[in-house]
Formats: structure tokens, sequence, C-alpha cells
């Protein structure tokens, strides 16, 4: 049995080093077809940039600026949006006032959002913003669906047993609602990334990797705009995968398993 699991775990490694080489040769193969750096950067170039990135003071302090404002903004969203879901299912009032403005801000360009942000808040904190009313709408819908698709039969026996509001939460709504979670979050995170750095380029706050990029397009350094914008897929990838893992790992805690 543990045979024929590492053959598949190394199956699968296999398979996506193989597709990942493939995806290299068809960049490369453009790169030498356009044969200008400034165009299209190499694989080889983009890596010399990224070893450059990385030996200077300066990029970190640019990704950890960018990640404070980024995930202050998602975990304002995520918190907020849950207590507003929470507050809708059980007051059909406020549900009615607040979806018409949810599905406004879920609807809205981004462009919009980070101009209004720039001309409401300046520009220290704009991805901050930008983060919090992207992820707002989302966990509110996600989370609001998932109190609503409740089985109404598990929640009368629990107020005829009168079990205590933390067990019920604890016991039904949290192993009910975690897909819905973690539906928010995958889609949330993914935003976060793409409309933080996106109003920083616009924003130029200091010690921002928007900042970078910016400077970056300025000088026409292709290959340092490629090794920003792989660092920027590298970080979401991973706070994504981090973050679901501690909601997984917190949900089987909480549940006792």
């Amino acid at each position: 049995m543990r045979r024929s699991t590492l053959w598949k775990n190394k199956k699968e490694l296999i398979k996506r080093l193989s597709v990942g080489a493939f995806w290299l040769l068809v960049w490369q193969a453009l790169s030498v077809a356009v044969g200008q750096e400034m165009l299209l950067a190499s694989p080889a170039a983009t890596l010399r940039a990224l070893f450059d990135l990385f030996s200077t003071a300066d990029t970190y302090r640019a990704i950890g600026g960018s990640f404070v404002r980024i995930f202050s903004g998602f975990a304002l969203g995520m918190a907020l949006g849950a207590l507003l879901a929470t507050l809708s299912y059980r007051f059909g009032g406020i549900k009615v006032l607040l979806l018409p403005a949810m599905q406004g801000v879920k609807a809205m360009p981004v462009a919009s959002f980070v101009i209004l942000l720039l001309v409401w808040f300046g520009s220290g904190y704009l991805s901050l913003w930008c983060c919090f009313l992207m992820v707002l709408p989302v966990c509110y819908i996600n989370l609001l669906k998932g109190f609503e698709a409740m089985d109404p039969g598990l929640l009368e026996m629990a107020r005829v047993f009168r079990i205590r509001a933390f067990r019920r939460a604890r016991y039904l709504y949290l192993p009910h609602l975690m897909p819905f979670i973690l539906s928010a979050l995958s889609l949330s995170l993914g935003l976060c990334w793409k409309a933080g750095v996106a109003a920083e380029v616009i924003g130029l706050p200091n010690n921002s990797i928007g900042a970078a990029l910016y400077e970056s397009k300025i000088f026409l350094d292709t290959p340092d705009l490629f090794a920003w914008t792989l660092t920027i897929l590298v970080i979401s990838w991973g706070f994504e995968r981090i973050m679901m893992r501690l909601i997984r790992a917190a949900s089987r805690r909480m549940e006792g398993e």
C-alpha cells in the first residue's frame, strides 16, 4: 500500500515537473523569437533578476509592507463579512438592506475602487481598503448562502434539546459552513493580491511591491518586472495554501476530531 502511494506521488511530481518544463521551453522559444529582452525577458534573464532582487534589503521591505497591508484588508473584510452574514441570517431586514449594496460592490470594477479610495483615503493604505472592499462581498455572500442552506430539522432539534450557543456553533454551524468558508477564502485570497498590488501601482506607497513594479516599468526593466511578477505569484500561492491549511486545522480542532 505504501509503495503504491509513493509511486503515485512520484508520478504526480514527474507530471508537474514535465508541465513546468514544457512551459519554460515555450517561454524560452518565444523570447528567442522576439529577440528583444526589453519586450520579452528570457527565463535566464528573469532568474538573474530574481537573484538580484533578493540580494537587497529593499525587496524584503517591499514584500513586508505589501503583505501587512493586503493581509490587514483581507482579515478586516473576512471578519466584517462573517459578522454581517450572521446578522443578515438572524434578521431578515438587515439582509434586505445589505444584499443590493454587496452585489453592487462585488460588480464594481477594481479601477473604480482604486480611484475613489485614492481620493478618500490617500495612497498610504490604498491597498488595504481596496482588499477590504474586494473581500467583504465575497465573504458575505458565500456565508449567507451557507447559513440559508442549513437543515431546519437540525436547528429545531438543537432548540428542543436546549443545546448551548457555543456547542451549537461548534458542532452544527461550523461543519456545515466550512465548505462555504473555504470557498470564500479561495476566491478572496486570489482577488486580494491582484487588487492590492494593482492599487499600489497607482498609489505608490513606500515599501510596496506595486511601487517596485512601477519603477521597473519606468526604466523599461522587463526582467525585473518578470521577476516581481513571479514573486507575487509565489507569495499569493503560498499565502493561500497556508491560510487554507490553517482554517482546516482549526476546524478539525474545534470539532474535536
